[in-house]
């Protein structure tokens, strides 16, 4: 009755649970499989194998091939490297030698994947990787078991899930019933993901797409010192090659390929997989410093398997030879590249900290805060006295407007006492160490004074440059700024700038340089000269010497694309463009919003950051406004914009473009404007001659 059951059970499932065994054997083997120094296929892990079994064909009775008689010569830096000797199969590891600024593989002998089906066990895998000269058998067992008389014997154990005999032992160790349930949990998995990535939203941004269609170029990582990998992004640049994941694949398993950079922007690269030539077909975008980005050889260190896409498969017999001719003299990232992006993304500001920040309802002292997060840098800061929590304020931890405990009164500056009388439980006071250090300054010899003019960034309107009075000369070289014809009676809008600030100028900078000059509010004397002002409010500009007038060769250029903040909501990292350049000053854009919304912002600014920093870091991007909203931001845009940079502005003020609308029923008058950007990085012309 045993043997009636059994044979029932071959002929009449023995179709369907074979299909089973060969998807799920094909699964498994690919994982075993050892790799060469590039982490390619080359053969099946089989050191458990029962070695004691003769074959008996013609099949098995050679299963390594000998080395080639000619080994590849490869000289790297006046070194000479020649492959290990031995023989090719199972379990050949190679080496990866890297000189100073290049690295050079060494490769013996690889399979590569070309589909053939086992014919002891129906498994279908890599051709080259089969055993016996004609590469009929997947592994050493099916090819011993074949020629034994136990073929039908060992079909039948592994249809019905029982232990094979050991003449034909498989790597089958799983009941069958397991087999079957992974395989249908795997089947499931693919479905789940061909669903999840049709359910992404076509609207999402995208840089890759966006600088594409557009022909747009970033700004490199290197201008971005602050910025994760700033100081150390080497000679990354397009060609150098990385192993990335290969979704040109079938296989069940995650696997890789060599790519090399064909355009870089900002963190972004665009790769093209080897083997392609000058078909773009596949490039694909991806953030250079992800987990799944990794230096040539690290699939060979790690145990990961490398495979050519199936669209190039065909183009080669010999992927070694190729890899060996593409990769030879190329450059790849250092082998310290992960570590080196971790340790750059680790950030000395802890939560529950405590600061002093500038108060944003008044611009002229500070409050207590405590660090409630920290992301890429960023702190976003809680006033002490909020009890929701809701009263918060974002920076970067190198912020001019952050300082530790005790720095207003060190200076002068005002400052909010805390109504909380003791700090909070868990509560400590950021060490000063932590903070942004300032230039030192003699202030001992000739120094700013109250009532010295000057032109300053308005802090609350970044787009404009304006006239300027010292209203305050406090310790350590700062000044208490306050902007001519608009000031609050109290003097709550004062704003402190350093004296080495590059956000403040001497008189005659935007004449000089064709930036047009915010003259006071209400002040009707038009086109404003700074020498009839002067003698006007019976004052003295500021002198030359004492402003800061390095400009470090930053490497930024007009059209650069990059991430910045909306200093007037600093809560926002917005898609934006470099659109002048002023010596160490840019003219920042936010794309999709009108011209009056661009903000004057220094090259050292913290606030401005590399394409795909956003993603690098987790923090939430916005991207440019769409088309349909460009055509009517002269409505509801505006409502938008404005709205938003309220809380953060305090009082309301007028822009250079309101003002010229409301004067345009008064007397003839004509600005500054800039015909042509000053790009130079030098300071010569940097500001004009100061006459009586």
């Amino acid at each position: 009755m045993e043997n009636t059951k059994e044979v029932a059970f071959y002929i009449f499932c023995k179709p369907l649970l074979h299909f089973f065994i060969s998807q799920i054997e094909r699964s498994s083997r690919v994982e075993r499989k050892r790799r060469d120094s590039f982490g390619m296929f080359d053969g099946y892990d089989s050191c458990s194998e029962d070695t004691s079994s003769s074959s008996s064909s013609d099949e098995s009775e050679e299963e390594v091939a000998p080395l080639p008689s000619s080994l590849p010569i490869i000289k790297n830096n006046g070194q000479i490297y020649t492959y290990p000797d031995g023989k090719s199969g199972m379990g050949r590891k190679y080496s990866i030698f890297r000189g100073n600024q290049d690295w050079q593989a060494q490769i013996q002998s690889s399979c590569f994947l070309e589909n053939a089906t086992c014919e002891m066990c129906g498994m279908v895998g890599v051709r080259d990787a089969f055993y016996s000269k004609t590469k009929r058998f997947c592994s050493v067992s099916c090819s011993r078991s074949y020629s034994s008389n136990s073929k039908k014997a060992s079909i039948l154990a592994r249809l019905q899930g029982k232990p094979p005999t050991k003449k034909a032992k498989v790597l089958q160790k799983q009941p069958l019933v397991a087999k079957l349930a992974a395989y249908a949990q795997y089947q499931a998995t693919l479905q789940n993901q061909a669903k999840t990535k049709a359910a992404v939203p076509v609207e999402g941004f995208s840089w890759g797409s966006y600088i594409n269609s557009n022909s747009f170029t970033a700004a490199p990582v290197t201008c971005f010192k602050h910025a994760p990998m700033g100081t150390c992004w080497g000679d990354i640049a397009e060609g150098v090659r990385v192993e990335v994941p290969n979704t040109d694949c079938s296989l069940p398993t995650k696997v890789f390929w060599i790519a090399g950079i064909v355009k870089l922007a900002g963190y972004n690269a665009l790769l093209r997989y080897e083997g392609f030539e000058n078909d773009s077909s596949l490039d694909f975008w991806c953030n250079i410093c992800g987990s799944d980005i990794h230096p040539v050889g690290w699939c060979a260190t790690s145990g990961k398997p490398l495979v050519p896409p199936q669209t190039v498969q065909h183009k080669y017999t010999n992927w070694k030879a190729f890899l060996v001719k593409r990769l030879t003299g190329a450059k790849t990232l250092p082998p310290d590249f992960s570590q080196k992006v971790s340790e750059s993304m680790q950030y000395p500001f802890k939560t529950s900290m405590r600061v002093e920040v500038v108060d944003k309802t008044h611009l002229c002292r500070t409050r207590v805060a405590v660090v409630e997060s920290v992301i890429g840098g960023r702190l976003r800061l809680v006033y002490e006295e909020s009890e929701d929590k809701t009263d918060d304020f974002w920076c970067h931890m190198y912020s001019p407007l952050i300082h530790h405990i005790g720095w207003s009164r060190s200076i002068g500056h005002r400052f909010k006492r805390s109504d909380i009388a003791k700090k909070q439980d868990g509560h400590f006071d950021a060490p000063p160490h932590l903070f942004m250090k300032v230039k030192e300054v003699d202030a001992a010899g000739e120094w700013f004074k109250e009532g010295m003019k000057l032109e300053a960034i308005d802090p609350l309107n970044l787009s404009a440059i304006c006239v300027a009075t010292v209203r305050k000369v406090l310790a350590d070289g700062y000044l208490m700024i306050g902007i001519d014809g608009s000031e609050a009676a109290d003097g709550s809008d004062w704003f402190c700038y350093h004296a080495t600030s590059p956000s403040i100028f001497p008189v005659g900078f935007c004449e000089i340089n064709m930036i047009e000059l915010t003259p006071p509010r209400g002040y009707a004397k038009l086109p404003f000269k700074w020498f009839d002002y002067l003698r006007e409010t019976d004052s003295i500009a500021a002198p030359v010497k004492l402003f800061n007038k390095e400009v470090p060769n930053h490497g930024f250029h007009v059209g650069m694309k990059l991430e910045a903040v909306d200093l007037m909501e600093p809560r926002l990292v917005c898609v934006a463009t470099v659109t002048r350049i002023i010596h160490r000053l840019l003219r920042i854009h936010f794309d999709g919003w009108e011209d009056e919304y661009d903000q004057w912002v220094d090259c050292e600014s913290p606030d401005l950051y590399p394409v795909g920093w956003c993603q690098l870091t987790g923090y939430q991007l916005q991207p440019p406004a769409p088309q349909s909203s460009r055509d009517s931001q002269s409505s509801s845009s505006k409502q938008k914009k404005k709205a938003k940079s309220q809380q953060y502005k305090g009082q309301k003020k007028m822009t250079s473009l309101q003002l010229k609308e409301e004067l345009l029923d008064g007397e003839e008058y004509s600005f500054l404007q800039g015909t042509s950007d000053q790009e130079s990085n030098g300071s010569a012309s940097y500001y004009i001659k100061q006459e009586p």
